[in-house]
């Protein structure tokens, strides 16, 4: 790859100054170097995506495995690479420390925590541990040269703790513990967006947004929202394909690979991009 480190994380930095802009999350180094080729600018991994490519479910997979993966996208792609690095991988805050510096040290241009905890019972650490968690994530990527992006996640919706008034504190406590960017997965009214685009401005803020929409580029920016994930879809999307062709070979049918990619398309990309 022809830009450092550094170089990466500089532009991935410019990218969340003004505009808009739409992160996919590619889950294998073909799936990166295939989204870099049709002019992405910045990747994100998908902890789903990884997941489900070594046959594990999400959330379940190693620290080491997850540092290894993020190493092998950063090093597979010339683009910044953003890392879904879930709750920190740190019973506490002194875990989370350590887990990151050994995140920043596989070269991601940014990482986000989460505050959820992997209890059923207890989905989301109470405000006060969560922050203690990002304050202690933010002493890590500054120890280590401050120039990797730090995300806050508010996992609220997606735990099934559908209270936006929450949800935006949390946000505000994040940003205030040195999150540089916002994000609250599950949102998704036009409402919703710009509530938390107005709390956390002038810090952006990432969209999710997984599933078929109404919304455009275009409609988001409006909105005020600097960038746009998609989580685990595209990889679902491969997935959709992989079953449907399966299952009809199950039925002694072949009429299952109508949309499948050309193998001389493929060759030559990665024969280009290898």
């Amino acid at each position: 790859m022809s830009r450092t480190i550094a170089e990466k994380r500089a532009a991935f930095r410019e990218l969340h100054a003004s505009g808009c802009f739409i992160l996919p999350n590619p889950w294998d180094i073909g799936s990166a170097r295939y989204l870099q080729s049709i002019g992405f600018k910045a990747l994100a991994t998908t902890s789903s995506g990884f997941a489900w490519s070594i046959g594990h479910a999400d959330n379940t997979v190693p620290r080491a495995a997850i540092l290894a993966h993020l190493r092998t996208i950063v090093e597979a792609t010339d683009l910044p690479v953003n890392a879904d690095f879930e709750n920190g991988f740190g019973a506490d805050a002194d875990g989370v420390a350590e887990s990151v510096k050994l995140a920043v040290d596989t070269g991601v241009a940014g990482l986000s925590i989460e505050d959820s905890t992997g209890d059923a019972n207890h989905p989301i650490f109470p405000v006060d541990v969560a922050v203690e968690r990002m304050k202690a994530a933010r002493r890590a990527i500054d120890d280590a040269g401050g120039d990797t992006l730090l995300i806050g996640r508010a996992e609220n919706f997606f735990a099934g703790v559908q209270d936006l008034d929450d949800t935006i504190a949390r946000l505000k406590a994040y940003a205030a513990a040195g999150a540089d960017c916002l994000y609250a997965p599950g949102i998704g009214t036009r409402e919703q967006i710009e509530a938390v685009v107005a709390a956390v401005a002038p810090k952006p803020v990432n969209l999710l947004i997984g599933s078929t929409s109404d919304l455009t580029l275009q409609d988001v920016a409006a909105l005020g929202v600097r960038r746009i994930s998609v989580g685990g879809a595209l990889a679902r999307a491969a997935w959709g394909g992989f079953m449907r062709a399966a299952e009809a070979l199950t039925d002694g049918r072949f009429d299952g690979f109508a949309d499948a990619a050309s193998g001389a398309q493929l060759n030559g990309l990665f024969r280009e991009n290898g």
